[in-house]
């Protein structure tokens, strides 16, 4: 029997790198996002086809224009399923994918507002300081080389410091500053009626 034949859509990447992040999500359509996941999560074929098609389709509504943008309603993910059967580690995994920042909280530690306990907007605040710690993260990547010849240089110079020039005498420290013997001090001129010029000693 004949094996069906592939189209270049249906060929998958070759394995990325262990926790690399892959954020092109343009690279990364439904079958090859299901493909990374499979890399790390065994099962749960359909929760890993349910998630990539909702991360697609977030991306394709970023790219929809800006006047028909609003029209169409993104989709959250809620996922149910007992303890252990990889809830969270799609939900890690899927936002390294996309690059976009993962917190995880335990809901029992939020009350309602005026209660004792956690507020639910610092679920928020959390989130955003992992965000800011990703784009700190990157753009510390950026400066690294500029930064890492900036700190040689700096070591360098401390353990080899340049050698110093000695400095160059003022005049009052010279010797015979400020005596009166010829020919020490330059000459003065005078220049009388005639427009002669000769010179005199001071």
């Amino acid at each position: 029997m004949a094996e069906p034949t592939r189209t270049p859509e249906d060929k998958l990447p070759a394995p990325a790198a262990p926790e690399e992040t892959l954020p092109w999500l343009e690279e990364l359509p439904p079958r090859k996002i299901v493909a990374e996941l499979d890399r790390y999560i065994v099962g749960q074929e359909v929760a890993k086809k349910a998630v990539a098609i909702a991360v697609r389709n977030r991306w394709r509504r970023s790219q929809a224009p800006e006047d028909i943008r609003d029209e169409i309603l993104p989709n959250n993910i809620i996922m149910i399923g007992p303890t252990g059967v990889g809830k969270t580690e799609i939900a890690r995994r899927l936002a390294r994918l996309a690059g976009a920042p993962f917190l995880k909280v335990e809901a029992s530690k939020f009350t309602e507002v005026g209660y004792v306990g956690r507020d639910v907007e610092s679920m928020v605040r959390e989130l955003v300081d992992v965000a800011i710690n990703m784009v700190r993260t990157e753009r510390e990547d950026d400066v690294y080389p500029q930064a890492e010849a900036r700190a040689e240089e700096r070591l360098l110079d401390l353990l080899l410091p340049p050698t110093p020039t000695p400095p160059l005498p003022s005049p009052a420290s010279r010797p015979g500053a400020g005596s009166r013997e010829a020919g020490e001090n330059p000459p003065l001129f005078v220049v009388s009626s005639k427009g002669d010029v000769t010179p005199k000693a001071g």
